[in-house]
């Protein structure tokens, strides 16, 4: 896939999360939010003429571990759901995308602990490929995985490309619709993440199975050569170490599925967490308010930090609020500058696009490591007991 059409599901991710922020707002705020969203559209339509000057020569960011990075990747293929999104009785395949140790063969086995990622909408597996590297210089396995249809660009068992659904993508447009009810949107928004949940937790499952017993099962296809190498990838994997992240919509994802007793620690870069909410009563969102048991982590990017502050100000209903109240273990930061796609590696190879649609006053390079850096220190707390953790309030 070309960075051009990688910018181009950003831009339409960008117009999701305006839509999803205005759900949240009233009055005169919610229609310049909803303006804003069909301001940003407009790039989409022109995305693919964009220069290419406009695109900078990315080769990633330096990593800090001891480890060079391969990557592989599968298809894993759910018999107990039929596509939703199909009329042919397929069964849901969820592709994955792996980030391992180049000298697996050398590393003990389960040593290494697994971390999961989950994209936001209309986003893509390579959204934050920086972080991913990271960890696994540092002797993770991490395991990126598209949402079929809820994502910009995957491909199936066949090899046919599978394109962002259009009637997602429409309703994600019109969610934010004034006339649309708290009742109405929290239907459309829990389908999402049933579906999303549902391929996290599939993959989840099918990884420990594959890491434990050694085999693989009828869920897996491998399109290329690589069974081997992720064969040696899941023999290395500490199954009773996972952590979880996400970014945006996959935040929530992550957030919610990181209720399991299993998995041991939880990312959300900069995502409202909808999974969290579980119904409506008189027009008003009611959140799970449960204590949240799992080692969580939030990066709020400075503008939702402020929406989170001024709901806790005005007795605002608010998951992430509610959720870090309850949380045993729950920590949380924002980045003095950053918007919502500074915490992906967009602004790293396109910063005049990236300006345009959502990067901050931030040195683009400086805030993705700091992110990455304390993404892995989290990790390294949680998942390998390697010292505390602590965050500052504010980077």
């Amino acid at each position: 896939m070309s960075k051009l059409i990688w910018i181009v599901l950003i831009i339409v991710e960008i117009v999701a999360l305006v839509l999803l922020i205005c759900k949240k707002s009233k009055g005169a705020g919610k229609k310049i939010l909803k303006a804003l969203g069909i301001l940003v559209l407009i790039p989409v339509i022109i995305g693919t003429a964009i220069p290419a000057f406009m695109i900078k020569d990315y080769k990633g960011r330096p990593t800090t571990g001891e480890y060079a990075v391969a990557q592989s990747e599968a298809i894993l293929v759910d018999s107990s759901r039929v596509e939703s999104f199909e009329t042919d009785g397929s069964y849901r395949e969820v592709p994955v995308h792996f980030y391992y140790p180049e000298e697996i063969m050398s590393v003990e086995e389960n040593s290494l602990p697994l971390v999961i990622f989950s994209h936001g909408a209309f986003g893509y597996y390579e959204s934050n490929t920086s972080t991913y590297m990271e960890l696994a210089s540092n002797g993770y396995v991490v395991v990126s995985l598209d949402h079929p249809y809820h994502s910009f660009y995957t491909k199936d068992t066949d090899g046919k490309t599978i394109t962002v659904d259009p009637e997602f993508m429409n309703t994600a447009m019109n969610v934010g619709n004034s006339d649309i009810s708290e009742t109405e949107v929290y239907a459309i928004t829990s389908q999402w993440m049933e579906l999303r949940e549902a391929d996290m937790n599939f993959v989840l499952d099918t990884l420990i199975a594959a890491a434990n017993s050694g085999n693989f099962g009828e869920e897996w296809f491998f399109a290329g050569s690589e069974k081997d190498e992720i064969a040696e990838a899941l023999k290395c994997t500490d199954t009773d170490k996972i952590g979880l992240m996400g970014h945006s919509l996959g935040g929530a994802t992550a957030v919610t599925v990181g209720r399991r007793a299993d998995v041991s620690a939880v990312i959300d870069f900069d995502g409202t967490m909808i999974g969290e909410e579980i119904g409506v009563e008189d027009d008003k969102i009611l959140v799970n308010e449960d204590a949240y048991t799992t080692p969580l982590l939030c990066f709020d990017s400075e503008s939702h930090h402020a929406d989170r502050e001024m709901a806790r100000e005005q007795g605002i209903v608010y998951a992430n609020n509610v959720v870090l109240d309850n949380a045993t273990d729950g920590h949380c930061t924002y980045i003095v500058g950053a918007k919502h796609m500074d915490f992906t590696d967009l602004p790293l190879f396109a910063p005049a696009l990236a300006n345009m649609l959502g990067s901050g006053d931030v040195n683009n390079e400086e805030c993705i490591d700091q992110i990455n850096q304390i993404t892995l220190n989290f990790f390294d707390c949680y998942l390998k007991g390697n010292g505390d953790f602590t965050v500052n309030d504010k980077y």
